[in-house]
């Protein structure tokens, strides 16, 4: 099995005064344009279990949520830091990722078969299983870098028109989670990050405005 590795995240508004103050203190590591296309079943059976099916510019990721991803760290300054930050396991081997997905549709139609099929490299698995894309869009991320090593800075602007930045440790699994957390905050510390609400990432605001049936679904069940 495929060493799987923690995205540690903490999102936070971008403006122009988050890129000058990067400018000034980081260095930027690069400016790339993606597509993401996201995966479900007509009946959310996926996303309803926070799980999130991915393919960015042709490769394939499914992340799911670790054990605690709304955390209850320690009490004080380190459970609001860490409340602050969403984790998700990222698996980006096709094989798994198609044995994971089909585990839970089988999970939640037990009443109809489904065949244990040989892994696909195409799309067709995905209509065997009956997912859908739900979501289409196009991101322009700009990444740095600050001295904290290991942390990687990304400032996105989906092209529906909404600006995100997001502060990205990744750990291996079983890895340190509350080392991660602490890199996260010290970060956000110089970046003059401040308040105490969780910024909504794209896919949160995409749905909003594109699948607001699909939205309050997710946060009736309390994934979003």
């Amino acid at each position: 099995m495929t060493q799987m590795s923690v995205e540690v995240e903490r999102k936070f508004v971008s403006n122009a005064d988050t890129l000058k103050t990067l400018e000034e203190i980081g260095v930027c590591v690069g400016q790339c344009q993606f597509r993401d296309k996201y995966f479900d079943t007509p009946k959310f059976d996926l996303t309803l279990k926070d799980m999130w099916l991915r393919k960015r510019q042709g490769c394939w990721e499914l992340k799911c949520p670790t054990t605690g991803n709304r955390t209850k760290e320690s009490s004080g300054e380190q459970s609001k830091a860490a409340a602050l930050c969403s984790r998700y396991r990222e698996i980006t081997d096709l094989p798994e990722i198609q044995q994971r997905v089909r585990e839970v549709i089988k999970d939640i139609c037990k009443d109809r078969e489904t065949e244990a099929s040989p892994p696909q490299e195409d799309e067709s698995w995905l209509s065997e299983i009956n997912l859908v894309c739900f979501a289409d869009f196009t991101t322009v991320r700009q990444s740095f870098t600050l001295e904290e090593k290991g942390v990687q800075i990304d400032l996105d602007q989906a092209d529906f028109g909404y600006h995100v930045g997001e502060i990205e440790v990744l750990v291996p699994e079983g890895g340190d989670v509350q080392s991660a957390l602490e890199k996260i905050e010290r970060t956000a510390g110089k970046l003059g990050l401040t308040g105490d609400q969780r910024v909504e990432g794209k896919m949160n605001v995409y749905l909003q405005r594109n699948h607001p049936e699909h939205y309050a679904k997710l946060l009736s069940e309390h994934v979003l």
